[in-house]
């Protein structure tokens, strides 16, 4: 493994510089050389790699806040790598170089993930001017982090829609607990509004002035999710030239929602159980105990006695969580609200893609309550609006190969089979991209791993 690195030095980095840790991956030695040069002085800490393989032993034990990426590398390519890097949860930015480059490589270099995108050769002004840029894109979206986040439905708003007496119940519970200050574990399959839940929870609460911090656990990469729960300080690990808080800090005086729980590694399960019983927290590398002003809302799509029983969830931390507990119903169990969905979602949708609301059929609407909604809520969501891009409600999708309605009467497994063919239309319509299946079918990417899985364990 070729690497080297410049550790941090105050002396050497200048003034209006970011303090930022940087890995140059590049299989030519005199471009390493002069990019190493021309960036030790003014960013503080600069790794450098001749390979992807390299690049990715750095990521895994160190803090990186720019990757500056060769396209054309030994083995896997500068793209690929991105789109690994993208899909592993790295949120850091990518400035992509190469020699030899046409539109559509630029194209697929910034849909993959890339910060921006600089021709060889090219002079010292020109990767001064992308770092640099890259550092205010990265700082305005740190300083903007609450407030993007911190949207929440406004009290008193019907944020949950739906008559059934699921979603009376539900809505009596979330009006029964909002006002109280204890932890709550949201339940429910992928498509249920666990967010939503989540949100009205807060706004309900007498947090509801303070900020609402989301979190998919699931999207963070385990490597460095202590530290963006939590923060760090200075010099806690290698490439954390500089103190960062977390997003606890970000949630003080208002709510917390950890999505994905079950996620959560082990090691980190322990820290976050000494934070709810202790109302406090200590950044990563930090002598110093933050109390803690806020609420905690967890969510999960699995069941988490069953992931306690199979060891991969700590009992204490479950039982903490599960003070308040509530199970949101999937769409299969309240089909009554579909109508009431579907007009919800047409008047909410339609102005904003600019055209109008679609008619829908009886026969129409009876499809729409005989299918399963593996995806629920979400999934209804995903083909209004799709229906209302292409201007017809294709129900047809649904039941992939029918021309008729199908058999309300039909087995179990033919429900099941009915769901399977349409998960496998989709990915075939994106030609087995999941992540962009599971995004039409309203469910998570890891859902849908798992649904295939399943088949081919059948």
């Amino acid at each position: 493994m070729e690497t080297s690195f410049l550790p941090p030095s105050p002396e050497r980095t200048l003034e209006g510089w970011p303090d930022w840790s940087i890995l140059i991956v590049d299989d030519e030695q005199g471009m390493l050389n002069f990019l190493v040069k021309t960036l030790a002085p003014r960013c503080h800490f600069v790794m450098s790699a001749s390979s992807a393989e390299d690049g990715a032993q750095w990521l895994r034990g160190h803090h990186v806040d720019l990757v500056i990426l060769d396209i054309s590398l030994p083995g896997k390519s500068g793209v690929a790598w991105l789109k690994e890097l993208r899909e592993q949860g790295f949120t850091g930015e990518v400035i992509l170089i190469t020699a030899f480059a046409d539109l559509d490589t630029a194209i697929e270099a910034l849909r993959a993930g890339a910060s921006d995108f600089i021709l060889k050769p090219f002079r010292v002004p020109q990767i001064l001017n992308a770092v640099k840029q890259c550092y205010e894109r990265s700082r305005l979206r740190r300083e903007n982090f609450v407030l993007r986040r911190a949207v929440t439905s406004a009290p008193g708003r019907a944020a949950l829609v739906g008559g059934s007496v699921a979603m009376q119940q539900l809505r009596k519970s979330i009006e029964r607990v909002a006002p109280v200050n204890s932890t709550v574990l949201l339940q429910g399959e992928s498509g249920t509004g666990k967010e939503l839940v989540a949100r009205e929870l807060h706004a309900l609460s007498s947090r509801a002035g303070g900020p609402f911090v989301p979190v998919n656990c699931a999207a963070v990469s385990p490597e460095l999710i202590e530290s963006e729960l939590f923060g760090h300080a200075k010099g806690a690990f290698t490439g954390a030239t500089r103190a960062r808080d977390g997003l606890f800090h970000y949630a003080q005086g208002g709510t917390l929602f950890l999505d994905e729980i079950a996620e959560l590694p082990l090691p980190i399960q322990a820290t976050l159980l000494r934070a709810i019983e202790d109302l406090n927290i200590r950044p990563v590398g930090s002598e110093q105990l933050v109390p803690l002003n806020l609420r905690i809302v967890a969510a999960t799509n699995r069941q988490l006695s069953d992931e306690v029983a199979a060891g991969r969830f700590r009992k204490d931390l479950f039982f903490r969580l599960q003070v308040v507990d509530l199970a949101l119903p999937p769409l299969r169990e309240h089909k009554d609200d579909i109508a009431e969905l579907v007009a919800h979602f047409m008047a909410q949708l339609a102005p904003s893609l600019g055209v109008e609301p679609l008619s829908i059929s009886e026969q129409e609407m009876d499809f729409l309550r005989e299918y399963d909604w593996p995806g629920n809520v979400r999934e209804l969501r995903n083909l209004i609006e799709r229906s209302l891009i292409l201007g017809n409600l294709n129900v047809s999708a649904l039941y992939p190969g029918q021309t008729r309605r199908p058999d309300t009467n039909a087995a179990p497994t033919d429900l099941h089979t009915l769901e399977k063919m349409h998960i496998l239309s989709v990915l075939e319509s994106v030609q087995g991209d999941k992540t962009r299946a599971a995004q039409l079918l309203g469910v998570s990417r890891r859902t849908l791993e798992r649904r295939v899985a399943e088949w081919s364990m059948a």
